[in-house]
C-alpha cells in the first residue's frame, strides 16, 4: 500500500549489491550495498558485473522519498563530511541464493539510525551523488523552517526556599543539616 504525503518529492533508486568470497570459514559470502543508480526502472537482482567470484546485482529498485517533515535531518546529512544515503537490508529467507531483500533507501541518517539498533537489519551507507545532493538542496530550501530553541520550564518547582525532607528537624545549627543529633540535647 503506497500513501502519498503532501508536499513530499519521490525518485525510483537502484540499488546495488555486491557479493563477494566471506573471508572467515563461518561465511561463505558478504553482501554489501556498494552503489546506487537514480532513476532505475524496476529491478530483481540483474547482474550488471562479473570478474572472478565477484558479482554486482541490481538488487531491486525503491522509492527514495523525501519529506518535510524530516527536513532537519536532511539538513544535518547535507552538513556530513561525506553526504550519504542510508540503504536497509533485511533478511529474505525466501531466497538462500540471494539472502538479503532491499529494503529501504533513506537520506535521513535519523531514520537509519533507528534501523541500526535493530540485530535483524543490515544498513550500508553510500556516498551521495552530487545531482542528488542538489535535489536533497533544493527540497530543504523549500521547505526547511528552523525552530528557535526554547528552554523548558521546570514545573512544580518550589520557589519559597524551603527545603523539604532534608537532614533531621531537630537540628537547629546551619552548618550541617545532614549530620544526626546528639543525645543529651542540640548542639
Amino acid at each position: 500500500m503506497s500513501f502519498v504525503f503532501p508536499n513530499s518529492q519521490t525518485i525510483p533508486l537502484g540499488v546495488v549489491i555486491r557479493k563477494s568470497p566471506g573471508v572467515t570459514r563461518w561465511a561463505q559470502w558478504t553482501w554489501r550495498a556498494v552503489d546506487m543508480v537514480p532513476g532505475a526502472g524496476p529491478a530483481c537482482w540483474t547482474v550488471l558485473r562479473q570478474e572472478g567470484q565477484v558479482t554486482d546485482y541490481l538488487a531491486a529498485t525503491v522509492p527514495l522519498q523525501l519529506y518535510p517533515s524530516d527536513t532537519e535531518a536532511y539538513v544535518h546529512e547535507l552538513q556530513a563530511r561525506v553526504p550519504s544515503i542510508y540503504v536497509v537490508l533485511r533478511p529474505d529467507p525466501a531466497r538462500p541464493d540471494t539472502p538479503w531483500a532491499v529494503s529501504l533507501a533513506t537520506a535521513s541518517p535519523y531514520e537509519a539510525q533507528d534501523y541500526c539498533d535493530s540485530d535483524e537489519a543490515l544498513v550500508e551507507k553510500l556516498p551521495m551523488p552530487e545531482g542528488m545532493r542538489a535535489w536533497i538542496a533544493d527540497f530543504v530550501e523549500q521547505h526547511h523552517v528552523e525552530e528557535a530553541f526554547v528552554k523548558r520550564k521546570r514545573r512544580n518547582m518550589k520557589v519559597d526556599g524551603a527545603e523539604d525532607g532534608i537532614g533531621d528537624a531537630r537540628i537547629v545549627q546551619d552548618s550541617d543539616v545532614y549530620r544526626s543529633p546528639r543525645r543529651g540535647g542540640v548542639s
